[in-house]
């Protein structure tokens, strides 16, 4: 309590303090204003009606507050057709003197502004209500703001608080909740579960189809997004138009998201306390089958490859572990339940502070997560191989008035971040417990008489010790490190109405940190097997078929880092002339340099990565606005890169946009009840990509030599070696910007008289030229030793995009909220360097990027008379009865990779959409959303690859490999030759040329519908808090990712071909949000 009073009267020490110089500067306009008063009454009279008005006024005190009652400072008082006016001080009180005829009139930022008759009261407190609608007309731009109602672009806010999900990451809560950002999560890993998103669909297939994340105007990679906590954001928008984002120039081609956080508001200090407690299970678990299904199918898949073998497992054996004879001479191993845990634990906790007077206003946030995953510690060991994350995010925001025209802004962002982890790959752990033998050993056995004193741990094995053991695998070892980023940020505006009304001088700094500290340790694990097993005794022999080691190793220690300057100077305007002419522009300069500071490999240490990388631009703007019903908008960016030859290194990128508000003309107003905006806007425009290709071709005017490359013998005798070079790359002075030429078609509709119904819907065009990839068409008589490169590639995208919002209040106890948004986006090559095909059906041209190639497959082979009456099948081996039959596309007789052909959809989503609806009676609320996404297609990976980053294969028992239930339940066997099973013929050395091929049979569609959030929530009335000083107490539970409704049933269908990798998360989430 005393430290609330000592921050209360060091707020008023600091208010006292700008009054004072305020109080002087006030007598100095007064002592002019009434002196020019004098002026003109002694030359021109004073009315009577004016005098007999100034006698009958006198003092009205009172205290201005918000909705919970306290009090607001800062609040402009002024009389209805007066000049001048009082603002509140620190306890929101005001004295001004008024006739009783005359009225007030109370405004404030983000509040209704509310005007009252003085009448007889000497006392008059007013309560003032938060207009939303207020808070949404003002939108986020490039480098500055704008009202909603002039902004020609197309730019798709959010409010913050739909993005407050149960999870660390924010990147998770994009999907269906924003028109024109399509978005989908393929990993549930802690730390690694960032979602892909593009921006209106993937438009190019270079390098980066990502789009530009900036951070308080800082650019933020897609990760450093993942970290924002969504209680310290204030606006969330993206940009995806030409007009929106060609400011950005050489960046701004994929679309820009751009996120600015919480400032501070004059008034008491706010203090608000969130805790959230998360149980996390995976979504969906892959079934596998128990030991003795597995034996018998094994003993299947031996007798189709070679009937005469004799079975594998024998029938003695399959009995004694169905009997459970011996855990460890006859183990039945669910390989998933002993490596990983059902659910997690994980917390969230945020304090944030707010508050200020007429000179400085803070925001303060410090935000904790912890995050573990599903992985189960070895006991045995002294570490920890699970997953365990502690981050902190630490903002200060702070603006201070310097002067009446001049402010300064001090931005603080750091994230400080402590992780554990397993040795290996995570996806590589989960893909292990398909790949593994349910039967050939447990994961450890107990230790035998010769055993008895070892210190080590008996990790099973197979008599040879090539099975791998996937738990030895998870808990040899272990990951830690940490990360540190700190971001500065300092600006300055300067208001410069003594130059010219309107106009405002601006300069910011930003300056980034990055620095991560990675370090492995590991052991080699000893690998046992029984060497007899005595059923009489029930005891048995172990043999050691590996030696391990005994302790870790020495730490291996990699370190990366960055450091970023970034600077923006410049002059913005924006006035009305006549009250009919809105004009507003800019003019920015901006130049960045970033620099690795991170230790590299000798082999890793190139010039290139010494080397500082640098841009600058010159970007300008323009608007103008005629009576609020015709806008036009006109941009253009100057900006220079340095991968780029002298004389392609700048780039120009123009862009316009026009709009017509219809619902401001005259002749609208008998429709101005029902349709309460109409407007018609359009844009196009160019803007550029630099980022082209990766980090070793940056450069692209110069050529990449490398020595050591084979080499020469010269000389009498020939005996003397000289190293060769190497060319990796060619230079290519004509090698430039990735152009993106957008359009943007867009109709806004507002209904009703208190714009209760918002719709937007826009149709886009967009084609992407000089896309930078290999030639593939030079001959090699010309001799090159490496590819040659070159702007060469087109693509053609487009769309739709809206979305559609309810707002509306039955009465003061009862309201209700909806929206509904959708994305489809389609692109097609036009230009790819690609062979020159046979047959025209080969070519990409004309066919969505990320589209794959394969067989059509039209069912499996009946028996041997089916194989032979058909066409052959040149795939490396020979088809067998119960092998998938492919079609013969150009009807030669043969089945090769000449009738592969497009399949299915694209494997990003083409169609992106979310709904919810929300509501609240009195203290009660309740919301859902659904999202959902169509025309997306994914494969199944037939293969029995184990550790192939991008797919992993679920083939069973090649290499004595585990099985899915769905394969024991659904697959082709002698007995039952069933044409449309889900797995081929079983075999235990896998068809790797004929059934593994891309093909439909593997084909999925991956259109699903998600319960993604539902919350319920009870806010305490204020007569429950009683005499405890809080202003708002409420409790709700979370739920995310609830259900799901999907033709595909084999693992969660967001993750599309990566199904045995980290599973998505349930989340249920209980939390308690506090303010005071």
């Amino acid at each position: 309590m005393n430290r609330k009073i000592n921050l209360k009267q060091n707020l008023k020490k600091i208010y006292v303090s700008s009054r004072k110089r305020e109080l002087w500067l006030s007598l100095l306009v007064i002592t002019l204003s009434l002196s020019a008063q004098n002026a003109v009454a002694n030359s021109s009279g004073i009315s009577a009606n004016n005098l007999e008005v100034q006698q009958q006024r006198r003092a009205i005190t009172g205290i201005v507050s918000d909705s919970n009652g306290e009090p607001l400072p800062g609040v402009t008082v002024q009389v209805v057709g007066r000049e001048g006016g009082v603002i509140t001080d620190i306890d929101g009180r005001y004295t001004i003197n008024a006739a009783p005829e005359e009225s007030l009139r109370f405004s404030y930022v983000g509040m209704r502004q509310v005007t009252t008759v003085a009448g007889n009261l000497t006392t008059l407190n007013i309560t003032m209500q938060e207009d939303a609608e207020l808070l949404d007309e003002v939108t986020i731009t490039a480098f500055a703001t704008q009202k909603r109602e002039s902004v020609v672009s197309s730019i798709e806010t959010i409010n913050p608080r739909e993005l407050r999900i149960p999870s660390s990451n924010l990147t998770t809560a994009l999907a269906g909740r924003l028109a024109g950002v399509i978005s989908y999560q393929r990993s549930g890993e802690p730390g690694n579960d960032n979602a892909q998103f593009f921006v209106r669909g993937v438009t190019t297939f270079g390098y980066a189809s990502s789009p530009l994340i900036l951070l308080d105007g800082f650019e933020v990679s897609s990760s450093d997004l993942a970290r924002v906590d969504p209680d310290n954001i204030e606006q969330f928008a993206v940009l995806k138009d030409a007009t929106a984002a060609a400011l950005y120039g050489s960046k701004g081609a994929n679309g820009v998201i751009m996120v600015t956080t919480k400032r501070g508001v004059a008034g008491k200090p706010k203090i608000s306390i969130r805790a959230d407690g998360r149980l996390s299970a995976p979504t969906q678990v892959l079934e596998t089958v128990d030991g003795p299904t597995y034996m018998r199918l094994y003993n299947e898949a031996q007798f189709n490859d070679n009937p005469l073998l004799e079975p594998y497992y024998s029938a003695q054996k399959i009995q004694n572990t169905i009997d459970n004879l011996n855990e460890y001479a006859y183990p039945n191993l669910d390989w998933y339940d002993i490596m990983f845990k059902p659910h997690t634990f994980n917390q969230h906790y945020n304090m944030n502070v707010s508050g200020g007077g007429s000179v400085v206003k803070y925001y303060l946030s410090v935000s904790y997560d912890k995050d573990t995953g599903i992985l189960r510690d070895n006991k045995l060991n002294n570490f920890k191989n699970n997953i365990d994350i502690d981050r902190f995010n630490i903002l200060a925001n702070i603006t201070m008035d310097l002067t009446s025209t001049t402010k300064m802004d001090i931005n603080m962002n750091s994230i400080f971040e402590n992780f554990t982890g397993p040795l290996d790959n995570t996806n590589d752990i989960f893909a292990s417990v398909v790949a593994s033998n349910p039967v050939e050993f447990p994961k450890y056995y107990l230790p035998d008489e010769k055993t008895a004193y070892v210190k080590h741990t008996l990790f099973g094995s197979d008599a040879t010790g090539t099975m791998i053991n996937p738990y030895a695998q998870m808990v040899r070892g272990y990951k830690d490190g940490s990360l540190g980023r700190i971001t500065s940020q300092f600006s300055l505006d300067q208001n410069m109405d003594a130059v010219l009304e309107g106009l405002m001088a601006r300069a910011k700094i930003s300056i980034k940190n990055d620095n991560r500290y990675e370090n492995y340790r590991s052991y080699v694990p000893y690998l046992y097997n029984i060497k007899s097993y005595d059923e009489f005794s029930d005891t048995y022999v172990l043999q050691e078929v590996r030696r391990g080691t005994d302790a870790l190793s020495d730490p291996t220690i990699t370190r990366d880092g960055e450091f970023k300057v970034y600077m923006e100077g410049g002059l913005t305007y924006a006035n009305t002339l006549n009250d009919l002419h809105d004009v507003s522009g800019l003019l920015i300069y901006t130049q960045e340099e970033a620099k690795n500071t991170g230790i590299y490999l000798p082999q890793d240490m190139t010039i290139q990565r010494t080397l500082p990388q640098r841009n600058q631009g010159l970007r300008a703007r323009v608007n103008y606005g005629f009576n609020s019903k015709y806008l036009a908008e006109l941009s253009l960016t100057y900006t220079g890169s340095e991968k780029f030859d002298k004389s392609h290194r700048w780039g120009i990128f123009p862009a316009f946009g026009l709009g017509y508000i219809v619902s401001n003309e005259p002749f609208w107003s008998p429709l101005e009840n029902t349709i309460s905006n109409f407007k018609l806007k359009y844009s196009w425009g160019k803007v550029g990509n630099d980022q082209i290709a990766g980090a070793a071709d940056r450069f692209f005017f110069l050529s990449d030599i490398s020595t050591g490359a084979g080499g020469y013998r010269w000389g009498r005798d020939f005996n003397t070696n000289y190293g060769g070079f190497n060319i990796n790359r060619y230079a290519n002075p004509m090698i430039t910007w990735e152009i993106a030429q957008k359009q943007n078609i867009g109709i806004e509709v507002d209904l009703f008289k208190n714009h209760a119904v918002k719709l937007i819907l826009e149709y886009f065009t967009e084609n992407r030229k000089q896309i930078y990839q290999a030639r593939a068409n030079l001959p090699a008589t010309m001799g090159l030793t490496s590819a040659v490169h070159g702007n060469v590639g087109e693509v053609k995208s487009g769309g739709w995009d809206g979305s559609i919002d309810v707002n509306h209040s039955f009465n003061k106890d009862l309201w209700i909220q909806g929206r509904f948004n959708f994305t489809f986006a389609q692109n097609e090559y036009v230009q790819n360097e690609e062979p020159e095909y046979r047959w025209p059906y080969l070519s990409d041209i004309g066919w969505p990027i990320n589209t794959w190639k394969g067989y059509i497959a039209e069912r499996l082979f009946i028996d041997q008379a089916d194989v032979n009456n058909s066409p052959v099948q040149e795939l490396g081996s020979v088809p067998q009865p119960g092998d998938i039959k492919y079609k013969d596309i150009n009807g030669d007789g043969r089945v090769n990779s000449d009738d592969q052909v497009h399949i299915g959809y694209p494997t990003v989503p083409e169609i992106t959409y979310g709904f919810g609806l929300s509501g609240g009676y009195k203290n009660f609320d309740i919301s859902c959303f659904f999202q959902g996404q169509d025309r997306v297609s994914f494969f199944i990976d037939p293969n029995a690859r184990r550790y192939d980053p991008d797919r992993f294969g679920i083939a069973p028992f090649a290499g004595h490999r585990g099985a899915l239930k769905i394969i024991a339940e659904d697959h082709w066997n002698p007995n039952n030759p069933v044409s449309h099973a889900f797995w081929p013929r079983l075999s235990a050395t896998i068809n790797q040329n004929n059934s593994v091929q891309n093909s439909t049979w593997w084909l999925r569609n991956g259109r699903f519908l998600r319960l993604k959030t539902v919350e319920v929530g009870y806010t305490l009335p204020n007569k429950w808090i009683g005499s405890v000083p809080f202003s708002m107490v409420r409790l709700y539970f979370t739920g995310q990712n609830l259900l799901s409704i999907s033709d595909f049933k084999l693992w969660d269908p967001e993750m599309a071909g990566n199904g045995l990798a980290y599973p998505l998360q349930r989340v249920y989430n209980v939390g308690l949000n506090i303010t005071f």
